[in-house]
């Protein structure tokens, strides 16, 4: 079975999830349309589980117009790495 990613907005989180059993999350907090990517887990380090749940997370921002801060280092560094996901960081000031 593919994982799944989706929000979980009552726990404040994406979650990546194989099933009923959770994988990963990306937790934040919301502030209007921006959502503060504040620490990103995954089960398995190396797995890609990460980069599956944070594209999927930033999709869904970007398809409700969102912008984001990302305070999580991980998220950080992925949106680093790809600049097609530059645009949806919140300008600072």
């Amino acid at each position: 079975m593919e994982p799944t990613v989706s929000d979980a907005p009552q726990d404040s989180r994406y979650e990546i999830r194989d099933g009923d059993r959770l994988l990963g999350i990306a937790a934040y907090l919301r502030n209007g349309s921006t959502v503060v990517f504040t620490h990103t887990e995954v089960e398995s380090e190396g797995s890609g589980l990460g980069s599956t749940l944070v594209r999927a997370a930033l999709d869904d921002v970007r398809s409700q117009g969102g912008t984001v801060v990302p305070q999580c280092s991980f998220v950080k560094g992925w949106i680093e790495r790809h600049p097609e996901y530059r645009d949806l960081v919140a300008d600072p000031s």
